[in-house]
């Protein structure tokens, strides 16, 4: 009878640990899939800032575009009075 029982328990400790390394592994890795997939949202979101700066600087240069040619056309209505 001890023996059954010394068997059930080697048995019991040995499916614990199993479990307890499958988790801890999967945890990890989990972990690690998780940081993978913040830097490329923190690069993605990186992109997004500068393409929000460039659009900007965009509308400031056709605003001094268009003014240039305002001036453009001013300066050639003078000529011909």
């Amino acid at each position: 009878m001890t023996t059954e029982i010394l068997v059930a328990l080697i048995g019991l400790a040995g499916s614990a640990i199993g479990s307890l390394v499958g988790i801890l592994i999967n945890t990890k890795l989990s972990n690690y899939r998780i940081e993978q997939l913040e830097k490329k949202v923190d690069k993605h979101n990186s992109l997004i800032e500068r393409t929000y700066e460039i659009e900007k600087d965009i509308e400031v240069i056709k605003t001094d575009i268009k003014v240039a040619n305002h001036r453009i056309n001013d300066l050639e209505k003078e000529d011909f009075i």
